[in-house]
């Protein structure tokens, strides 16, 4: 498996995946207050570097997905076909994160039938410990 590269403006995402939490940065500027992901130093939109972790409900929506197929690099050929996904956050749908949708927070990438998929399909955020220790946020499926 390929493993996040962690930065110092992200770093904070990757400690509060280890404990569980989905939470993303946010201005601290009160006349602002915007979201903003991937993590950065400064709000495109209003300049202030003032900044903090606001934590999310972890549920969003499916808004997009590919089923990658080979050639594909070595660490993924043996699970595919798999998933990729875009998933747009309930409470902020212009933040979208990259994952897979899985059966259960440890399943395999491949744990979940591609013809469940779907554009729109609610999900819930879950983690899992990769090897090197680092916590990724991964998908589960929800009824809608």
């Amino acid at each position: 498996m390929l493993t996040p590269v962690v930065d110092e403006d992200g770093a904070p995402f990757w400690e509060y995946a280890a404990m569980g939490e989905l939470r993303i940065q946010a201005c601290a500027e009160r006349s602002c207050g915007e979201l903003r992901f991937p993590p950065r130093p400064c709000c495109p939109h209003c300049q202030s570097f003032a900044g903090e972790w606001r934590r999310m409900s972890g549920r969003g929506r499916i808004w997009s997905y590919v089923l990658p197929h080979p050639p594909l690099l070595p660490e993924y050929a043996a699970q595919a076909p798999y998933n990729a996904v875009v998933v747009e956050l309930a409470e902020a749908p212009h933040i979208r994160l990259v994952g897979n949708v899985v059966a259960a927070p440890d399943a395999a990438l491949n744990s979940v039938e591609p013809a469940r998929l779907r554009i729109g399909a609610p999900v819930k955020v879950t983690f899992t410990e990769l090897a090197d220790g680092t916590s990724v946020p991964r998908w589960l499926l929800e009824r809608s």
